[in-house]
């Protein structure tokens, strides 16, 4: 590529669009530590208490009812930062794609919700994804006949 197009070698890359990357001999991991604080700081979310789990057993998001209205302009700039970050964390994306339902329509309930997320990512900064070496790649399909 370099015969081609004129480039500097600059050695592995280590961060790319907010994405950290530590290349090691078993493969690539992928993380978003850096990102994840600084959404933690914009929302004001730094000093909270971590929690274990995503949303709170048996809570039921919905636009009907009388709840408060929140800003949807910060609604939708949190739920923005939380699409961006499951880029490397799948393990928040159900959660963030159901809050992303409420863009034109949320509340206090909704907001709460997605401020518990913050407060998983808190205790789970360290999550990213790791691509592992293979020496051999198999690709297995499956298919239903229904």
């Amino acid at each position: 590529m370099q015969s081609i197009i004129e480039m500097s070698v600059l050695g592995e890359m280590s961060y790319f669009l907010g994405i950290e990357m530590f290349q090691t001999q078993q493969g690539i991991f992928l993380s978003q530590k850096a990102f994840s604080l600084k959404i933690l700081n914009r929302f004001s979310i730094q000093n909270c208490k971590a929690t274990s789990t995503l949303i709170a057993i048996g809570e039921k998001l919905t636009s009907q009812g009388d709840f408060e209205k929140v800003n949807e302009s910060t609604y939708r700039s949190l739920v923005g930062c939380l699409l961006y970050l499951t880029a490397t964390r799948p393990d928040i994306m159900f959660v963030v794609s159901l809050l992303s339902r409420f863009m034109h329509c949320c509340n206090v309930n909704h907001f709460q919700a997605a401020k518990r997320v913050l407060r998983y990512i808190k205790g789970t900064l360290s999550f990213g994804m790791m691509f592992t070496k293979v020496d051999s790649m198999k690709l297995i399909g499956f298919a239903d006949s229904d």
